[in-house]
């Protein structure tokens, strides 16, 4: 039986990140990853990571902190996402920021988006970061690599201590041994329909986009030894997505954080636009038909970012998946709804904010940022918008230092998880871009407390 010191199960970012960490430490270093290419998950994300009080922002002249970024976590996660997790994330964000960075990920621009009380949404091309980490990877000659080798089981010693992976290479079973530690960097479950209608039949309707080797398998794994769970009771929907995302291409917008509402099939507003897309995905999914549309008018198209994967709405007009008029009327007759509602919806919603007497007390544009503009400049556009199932963000409980716990509290000797199989960090809502920052702050912190323990205990 081969012999390491690490074990990581899961090539997304958090995996890397620990495979790059421990390797870089001098470990030896098994990655199994269960489909033929790296990047899990991770590539279909927003492209946003949340990091506070960076040089980006520094030069930008953004005032922020990390208290700030800690305090916009808890209160998006409803004050039920555990404090310590958030804290840990916000005391070494700035220092993975620059590791990344170190590490050949670029940074390309700072947006406001959903959840954060000033601009911190550090934007990357998911595709080049998680090249740039396995670049690094491939370098570490005491880091091995297998490809298309789903784990199947965790194994455990006679005094309980995790110590063995079975894995599958080629249709048969292998089985390594891992000296300091098991690290699940596996995904959620948003491709298990088992899983997803157990835990969450209320969203059975959205659309799944999720990456397609999450299916669960590291939380059932995990659970087999007494791992506990967190932040099943919050599992919900990403809303933004067009109809067509179920597809080969994911087409995304989120024009309400620039100024835009967003209408049901009545022409009715129904939700604060301002609101984390979790929380807008509850609302969405309660809505006639299943359909609603944002609406905005030419100011926000203005405010298009190219190739930004969130707001790029000239691509997703010259796409074809935006409605154009040169009247609120002849816009409501393309998507079928009443004319006179939608002017009448607008007409409210302008003078609402003007006076600060909004119905669903919308004042900011996205979380606690930006003013609510009017929406009067022709031509204005309409985009069908879907929820859709593209990450879970609920799994397994774990402590500060990424070890997987039971449901007492106590640590299980040997596993650690990091990215979005561990649960706890996010509670009831989710701010943009703490879904890839946890991944690398945590995916580095368990293989930091693997090494560090088994020093300690002298194994």
């Amino acid at each position: 039986m081969d012999q390491f010191d690490l074990i990581v199960i899961g090539g997304g970012l958090a995996g890397l990140c620990a495979a790059v960490e421990a390797g870089e430490c001098g470990a030896r270093v098994l990655l199994l990853e269960k489909e033929d290419d790296i990047g899990g998950s991770s590539v279909l994300s927003g492209r946003y990571m949340a990091f506070a009080k960076t040089p980006m922002q520094a030069a930008q002249g953004i005032d922020d902190s990390a208290d700030k970024l800690v305090e916009d976590m808890l209160d998006v996660g409803g004050g039920v996402n555990d404090r310590k997790l958030v804290e840990a994330y916000g005391n070494l964000q700035l220092d993975t920021y620059n590791w990344l960075v170190d590490h050949g990920v670029k940074f390309q621009s700072i947006q406001a988006v959903s959840g954060h009380s000033v601009p911190r949404g550090h934007t990357i091309d998911s595709h080049q970061a998680i090249q740039a980490l396995y670049k690094r990877v491939k370098e570490l000659s005491n880091v091995d690599v297998k490809l298309a080798a789903p784990a199947a089981r965790l194994l455990s010693d006679a005094s309980g201590r995790i110590n063995q992976v079975v894995y599958q290479e080629e249709r048969k079973h292998v089985y390594v041994a891992a000296v300091n530690g098991i690290i699940l960097t596996s995904g959620g479950f948003s491709q298990s329909e088992d899983m997803l209608g157990h835990f969450a039949p209320n969203l059975k309707r959205t659309i799944r986009i999720g990456g397609r080797g999450n299916t669960g398998d590291g939380l059932k794994m995990a659970w087999e030894h007494g791992a506990w769970v967190q932040d099943l009771p919050y599992l919900s929907g990403t809303y933004g997505f067009h109809p067509t995302a179920d597809g080969p291409v994911k087409s995304q917008g989120l024009a309400f954080y620039k100024g835009g509402i967003i209408i049901n099939q009545k022409g009715k507003r129904f939700v604060n636009e301002s609101l984390s897309y979790k929380l807008l995905g509850h609302a969405a999914l309660k809505q006639p038909e299943d359909k609603t549309y944002q609406i905005w008018d030419q100011s926000v198209m203005d405010a298009s970012i190219p190739g930004d994967k969130l707001y790029d709405f000239d691509n997703l007009f010259k796409l074809g998946l935006v409605y154009k008029a040169e009247t609120l009327e002849a816009l409501a007759e393309q998507i079928h709804i009443s004319p006179q509602t939608l002017k009448n919806t607008i007409a409210t919603y302008n003078q609402d904010i003007q006076d600060g007497t909004d119905e669903f007390k919308r004042d900011t544009l996205t979380h606690r940022y930006g003013k609510p503009i009017p929406i009067k400049e022709a031509p204005f556009y309409a985009f069908e918008t879907k929820v859709a199932m593209l990450a879970t963000y609920a799994g397994l409980a774990v402590n500060d230092a990424a070890e997987v716990v039971n449901s007492f509290d106590e640590v299980i000797p040997g596993l650690y998880a990091a990215g979005e199989i561990a649960g706890g960090f996010h509670g009831a809502g989710y701010m943009t871009g703490s879904s890839l920052g946890k991944a690398a702050i945590f995916g580095r912190v368990s293989a930091q407390t693997a090494l560090a323990k088994s020093s300690v205990a002298g194994i």
